[in-house]
């Protein structure tokens, strides 16, 4: 492929790794684990991989060369940077190994494995690929690996190709199918391990184990760059609000995390506006008496960030939102469209929800019916969250002027940043997270693990004192509903309310949200002071007290 001159630059970058990783290595095993909640239902269904201790790789003697390991790799669900990097230091350590190992990769996703579609990564492939963003080395997928069939016919090719161990690199359904695939796989002796990689932009696969998911921090920098960039322009011409939506369904990390970086004049946080039982009006109450306070000091100007989710964080839109799910679900649904359509969902919602949905601005009440995902979710990336917002602040501003509470100028503009920051090169600290996480998954199947997520902690200090190693996926699992069903899943990790990010947010919102206070972090940068070039985010820092 041809390459940028940076891209050519950036290839030569030799990624840092843990001292535990380098050289020899050797295991520490910690106490046996249990599943943070739902713990006899958890053991039930993973008796296989239950209860297995927490590793941790150490430096050790240097050992004889070892059996080749045959491995197959798979990148599941959406894009995040770094995951080529994952791939690399998989590859890498399985040579170091034994130079015989091979390493497969399944082409777009999981349906690689039960599809059969797959090619051999070589060093030849791996060298193209070093420290670039995306996943087009071997393609993503989101089909899932939950039936017996789709087990079993993977097993083929994996018997086939003579590989010892699948990894998948994915968020918290990929890794908590990881361990379903894990368990079948040892409880039928098949000999096939089966490791995980913590993946989203989201940021909301973390718990005590997992500090960050890979990508968050590649991510974040992207979008505050252009957010950086959206606010000088608006400091410049005084003229527009900025109403900016952040990739974020169900945790509003990166909305966090950007407020950090950029001083916007506000940002929503979903969590909290659940935790206050706040409605849309109270949201676009909040936005409108800011802007008419910028308003009154001559600023008619400003920027919003708004997760993306926000709207099944209003807990009146999430009844609504509940009801219009099995309205949907009927057959009935089906015989209607357009006008005929808005008009019998108000026959049939509940007084409060038709309220509700009646006082929505046409185009979205109309996205909340469009169709679902293969989850049975709303595509709340669909729903134009930013338009809504600044449309009702628009119409509250414009009645407060009639009774003469507001004399400034209102001027919307709209983004939405979600792709643009899920296939960006990896920045130093994800090229190294990433590089040390593959490394680590292919020392977890080197010592016989399977059931396993790769870890790498202590990530806010330089990274030869990062600690590498491996948790059991069942200890981060509980059970919650899913589809009516209650199933086991890896526990999301939202914003904590009480943390040291939201505080530290909450402490300075107010002086941001009437001031000009904006910072413009500006594009990555891969080369210079370490302090510039390999910082982690505010969010990791403030939380690890650094």
């Amino acid at each position: 492929m041809e390459k940028s001159a940076l891209q050519i630059c950036r290839s030569a970058y030799s990624p840092k790794l843990p001292k535990g990783l380098r050289g020899g290595v050797s295991i520490k095993e910690g106490e046996p684990t249990q599943s943070v909640g739902n713990q006899e239902e958890i053991k039930a269904l993973f008796p296989n991989t239950y209860g297995m201790p927490l590793v941790e790789f150490v430096p050790g003697d240097s050992k004889e060369k070892a059996e080749p390991i045959n491995m197959g790799v798979i990148l599941s669900g959406g894009q995040a940077p770094g995951g080529h990097n994952v791939i690399c230091g998989l590859f890498d350590e399985l040579k170091r190994i034994n130079p015989a190992s091979r390493l497969y990769g399944f082409l777009m996703g999981p349906g690689g494995l039960v599809d059969h579609k797959y090619i051999e990564i070589t060093s030849e492939i791996v060298d193209e690929y070093r420290n670039t963003g995306g996943f087009d080395m071997i393609g993503s997928g989101r089909t899932k690996l939950e039936e017996k069939e789709q087990f079993e016919k993977g097993l083929l090719i994996i018997r086939e190709l003579g590989i010892n161990a699948i990894v998948i690199i994915g968020g918290d359904d990929s890794n908590t199918n990881a361990c379903v695939l894990a368990e079948y796989y040892a409880a039928h002796n098949y000999g096939v391990q089966v490791i995980g990689c913590p993946k989203t932009i989201d940021g909301d696969l973390k718990n005590d184990q997992i500090e960050t998911s890979f990508g968050f921090d590649t991510a974040c920098k992207t979008y505050a760059e252009v957010i950086g960039n959206i606010q000088r322009d608006a400091n410049s011409a005084r003229k527009y609000w900025h109403f900016i939506k952040l990739m974020g369904r169900s945790a509003s990390h990166i909305a966090l995390e950007c407020a950090l970086q950029c001083q916007p004049n506000i940002c929503i946080v979903s969590e909290e506006v659940e935790a206050k039982n706040m409605t849309l009006d109270d949201i676009v109450t909040y936005i409108s008496d800011i802007v008419a306070k910028r308003a009154a000091n001559g600023n008619n100007f400003g920027t919003v960030l708004i997760p993306e989710g926000l709207i099944e964080f209003i807990p009146a839109m999430k009844h609504l939102i509940a009801e219009l799910n099995d309205l949907l679900a009927t057959a009935e649904a089906a015989e209607h469209e357009g006008a005929a359509q808005r008009a019998w969902i108000l026959s049939k919602l509940s007084a409060e929800n038709a309220a509700i949905y009646e006082s929505l601005p046409e185009g979205v009440a109309h996205q909340l019916t469009m169709e679902r995902d293969p989850h049975g979710n709303v595509q709340v990336s669909l729903i134009e969250t930013e338009k809504l917002l600044s449309e009702m602040v628009a119409v509250k501003l414009a009645t407060w002027a009639q009774e003469g509470k507001f004399a400034g100028k209102f001027a919307a503009q709209h983004h939405f940043f979600g792709y643009e920051g899920r296939c960006a090169a990896p920045s130093n600290y994800d090229a190294d997270y990433c590089y040390a996480l593959g490394t680590s998954a292919a020392e977890l199947v080197a010592n016989g693990k399977t059931g396993y997520m790769a870890i790498v902690k202590n990530t806010t200090a330089p990274a030869e004192e990062w600690i590498a190693g491996g948790v059991p996926i069942t200890m981060m699992m509980n059970m919650e509903r899913r589809h009516g069903k209650m199933k086991p899943v890896i526990r999301k990790a939202l914003v904590d309310l009480e943390g040291a990010p939201f505080k530290t947010f909450a402490a300075h919102r107010e002086a941001w949200a009437e001031q000009t206070a904006f910072v413009y972090p500006g594009p990555i940068q891969y080369w210079g002071p370490a302090e510039v070039c390999d910082r982690c985010t505010m969010t990791l820092a403030l939380e690890q007290a650094k």
